[in-house]
């Protein structure tokens, strides 16, 4: 049980990678630990695209040169609030500065704010991506379901000393990662995750992240009138 408490507490989003490779039978291990996450009525309506070497490499660069072209590309799904507003906005805005505090950008440094957003296009130097999709007839409750997954995926991965950060950034590039990787119509691109060993030398892998306390968003209800 101290072991689960402890890959679920060092779970942290990590934005710098060691170029170390990781073995394809690590991976298939924590993916078939990661398929235990619960699904409605056992339907597991997850799928996952594993990119190593120079796949990887070819849909970074595709990304990248889309990105650094001004091409803005358009995301099937909203992920964020179309309209932001509190509390949410504060715990954006502190941990949107904090990583950029820690790399030294400073307000109004656009242009080093989008070069940093373009790290993600590179899985963060990651050896691994990992694309989770799923077939677009699937209703909200098998969303939830990838998530469990997801999150199964990145505590699997702290349990072997590895190091993940999930992404939404290449959602709006969907468009070429369906091209690229020949993806069938009936799919859709949820979210992708960078896989891999975290650069801890690397600043932005050692700014904190707050959490709020239980009381914040937890009630407790032990009797009704």
């Amino acid at each position: 049980m101290q072991q689960v408490q402890e890959a679920i507490r060092s779970r942290r989003s990590v934005r710098a990678f060691l170029p170390d490779a990781v073995p394809q039978r690590l991976i298939e291990r924590i993916l078939e630990s990661a398929a235990r996450a619960p699904s409605g009525s056992n339907i597991q309506p997850w799928q996952v695209i594993v990119l190593t070497g120079t796949a990887r490499e070819a849909l970074c660069q595709d990304i990248e040169t889309a990105a650094l072209a001004g091409e803005p590309g358009q995301a099937e799904y909203a992920y964020y609030p179309r309209q932001w507003r509190e509390p949410y906005l504060a715990r954006r805005r502190t941990v949107g500065w904090a990583l950029y505090g820690s790399l030294g950008i400073q307000r109004g440094q656009t242009e080093r704010m989008a070069a940093q957003h373009r790290r993600n296009y590179c899985f963060f130097d990651a050896p691994v991506g990992l694309l989770f999709t799923m077939d677009r007839d699937m209703e909200q409750g098998s969303w939830l379901d990838l998530g469990m997954f997801a999150q199964n995926v990145m505590i699997a991965a702290r349990s072997f000393g590895l190091d993940t950060c999930a992404q939404a950034a290449f959602n709006p590039y969907q468009h070429l990662i369906v091209k690229r990787l020949k993806i069938p119509a009936h799919r859709q691109l949820i979210m992708a995750m960078a896989l891999g060993y975290a650069d801890m030398a690397a600043p932005e892998n050692n700014f904190p992240t707050e959490r709020e306390p239980v009381h914040v968003f937890a009630r407790f209800v032990d009797s009704l009138p």
